[in-house]
């Protein structure tokens, strides 16, 4: 196994890391911890296709796996923002997202059939990069606001309404764009199973 495979499977470790340390409330400065550790894991989405890239390391793994645990990784992210009564996001942009995902997944599936490997396209990219930065502003507000114990309710108030819930539709926006030009350019292999 390549060192940017070898990254991507350390991505999808790192989730049940992240998870356990969001999940103890009881420890100090959880929430900083487990910011730590999900820009760790988002750093290595960048650095394992760089190295990729520039190594020509490329494989068939690679393009299987990277997606895979890019959607691991932000999926548990949302699917504890929506857990979470600090936040208490919306559980209908999680649907989106994950009805997207499987919709792309299963037209990945049948391009497999062809021998094609579908590799994330620009917008794919762009939809993780974003919802990734989403969920480190969403760390962001709950390591200032329960690790720091910073009381300004108005200020929570205006952030959590305005900013972190306007990231989150973004990113939905950003989703649904993406899963229409996977599902556009990927449609003869749907079309191919009728």
């Amino acid at each position: 196994m390549n060192l940017p495979n070898k990254l991507t499977v350390l991505r999808v470790v790192l989730v049940p890391v992240f998870l356990i340390f969001i999940y103890l409330d009881s420890m100090p400065f959880n929430y900083l911890i487990a910011a730590i550790i999900f820009i760790a894991a988002s750093i290595t989405d960048w650095l394992d296709g760089k190295i990729a890239r520039s190594r020509n390391l490329i494989t068939t793994f690679g393009k299987f796996l990277d997606p895979l645990a890019d959607k691991i990784l932000v999926i548990s992210a949302l699917a504890v923002f929506v857990d979470n009564p600090v936040i208490d996001m919306s559980a209908v942009p999680l649907i989106i997202i994950i009805t997207r995902e499987f919709l792309v997944s299963g037209m990945r599936l049948l391009a497999m059939e062809d021998g094609v490997v579908i590799a994330a396209g620009i917008w794919g990219k762009l939809k993780t990069a974003f919802t990734m930065v989403t969920v480190v502003v969403i760390l962001a507000y709950l390591v200032t606001f329960c690790d720091f114990s910073i009381n300004a309710a108005d200020v929570q108030s205006f952030i959590r309404t305005w900013v972190l819930e306007g990231l989150i539709w973004i990113s939905t926006v950003l989703t649904i764009i993406s899963g229409a030009v996977y599902l556009k350019n990927g449609w003869k292999y749907i079309a191919k199973t009728k």
